[in-house]
């Protein structure tokens, strides 16, 4: 039994959406964060990704403590000097140990804290398929009645033919 037509254009249209913006998400991913311009933006952005040591809970670049501002100016004058972010962020993780990092990197133990949210995520979206496609075909199996027992067959079809009769 095919869907109605309706149906099919309205799945269509759904699925054509869903491309649409995965592609978008895809693109975005791909294309990243725009290169920071000025000497601040730079800062920033490198300020960011480490963890102040006074208040453990914020970044650099958000922390208001004094050594967090030794910090920024630190970066600032590395920067300066031509070094890279990366040569930075290795300084201060040989200063402070890599609990200074914001995002810890993705090895050994520290592995479990990048793939666990896509495993997740892969086992939420296979949950919701499941469910969607268990809710279709309820609904399936509800359009159709069920098949008669052979006693409420031959009923039915003398009450039909005795309807038939009145009606004539």
């Amino acid at each position: 039994m095919r869907a109605p037509a309706g149906r099919r254009m309205g799945t269509a249209v759904l699925a054509a959406a869903a491309l649409a913006a995965a592609a978008a998400l895809a693109v975005a991913a791909l294309r990243g964060p725009e290169p920071p311009r000025t000497m601040d933006h730079r800062v920033h952005a490198v300020a960011e990704t480490l963890r102040c040591p006074v208040c453990q809970n914020l970044s650099v670049a958000d922390s208001p403590a004094p050594l967090a501002r030794q910090m920024r100016e630190t970066i600032e004058r590395r920067l300066r000097a031509g070094r890279s972010p990366d040569e930075i962020r290795a300084g201060f993780v040989a200063a402070y140990g890599e609990w200074i990092l914001q995002a810890p990197p993705p090895r050994g133990v520290n592995l479990l804290a990048w793939v666990i949210p896509a495993v997740l995520f892969v086992a939420g979206a296979a949950l919701v398929v499941l469910t969607v496609r268990r809710w279709a075909g309820a609904g399936r199996a509800a359009a159709s009645p069920p098949p008669l027992a052979d006693g409420d067959r031959r009923l039915l079809e003398r009450e039909l033919a005795r309807v038939r009769e009145e009606a004539e």
